[in-house]
């Protein structure tokens, strides 16, 4: 697959190609573009044009000399739409790639058929949201092992092999060590988020202790076109620990627009 240079970064993606209306995956700051492994076959055969990248650190992402680092995150979404010429696409970020989803979503509507967001807290910056967060998220659920925050307890117990396989992948998706995590241009705040025109889909899961659902539907109640959807028996990976029902819920939502 080919790399796309950026100022800073050569920014590695995959195209499955073809003529179905694009959808750009946006994956967690624990995984790559090996996560959607899951994914692509299904929204594939449903017809899509499914398009993951690494973000700029992550995974095959090389950093270069070529230009200024970290810059904005949704300049590299913005610059991959371009390069790719495609006019109006679908977001379905995960966890922090659902970070620069909602930032592009509300700076480039003209772009983007819908969103959605799914295990997230949204990067929302209002005091009382971040007061929330650190109750619902103590310091003692961030010390956790990354399986043991991330994955829920059903799915670990379930199928070990799936786990160890996801913590494979997160094991390897920094190669180049802590980078500086690139902006947003503009803060999310609730009234950034009342301004939001595209579709929205807020996708919990029950047992995710990183994004809890409490949050997550604080962070839906402020976005006027968004739908609330919890998942039971998933955490936080629940793309992951249940591809059938997530693909199912996200390709309903797609369906519509």
């Amino acid at each position: 697959m080919p790399y796309l240079s950026l100022p800073g970064v050569d920014l590695w993606f995959e195209d499955t190609g073809g003529a179905g209306t694009p959808v750009i995956l946006l994956h967690a700051a624990s995984g790559t573009t090996e996560c959607w492994i899951h994914q692509l076959p299904t929204f594939t055969a449903a017809g899509y044009r499914c398009i993951s990248y690494d973000r700029r650190t992550w995974g095959r992402s090389r950093p270069t000399d070529s230009g200024p680092h970290p810059g904005f995150a949704g300049d590299d979404l913005h610059a991959l739409l371009d390069s790719l010429a495609l006019d109006r696409v679908h977001l379905v970020g995960t966890a922090a790639g659902a970070i620069p989803a909602l930032d592009y979503a509300l700076s480039h509507p003209e772009r983007v058929r819908s969103l959605v967001a799914a295990n997230t807290i949204g990067g929302v910056q209002d005091d009382d949201y971040l007061d929330l967060q650190r109750r619902l998220r103590p310091q003692q659920i961030q010390d956790l092992p990354v399986e043991l925050r991330e994955l829920g307890p059903s799915y670990r117990g379930r199928d070990p092999e799936g786990a160890a396989r996801w913590l494979e992948i997160e094991m390897v998706s920094r190669p180049y060590g802590p980078i500086p995590t690139q902006p947003l241009r503009e803060p999310i705040t609730y009234q950034r988020l009342g301004t939001m025109q595209v579709p929205v889909m807020v996708l919990s899961g029950e047992a995710d202790l990183l994004s809890p659902p409490a949050l997550m539907r604080l962070l839906s109640d402020h976005i006027p076109t968004s739908r609330f959807v919890s998942l039971p028996y998933a955490g936080h990976a629940g793309f992951w620990e249940r591809p059938h029902v997530w693909n199912g819920l996200v390709l309903e939502f797609l369906g519509q627009y």
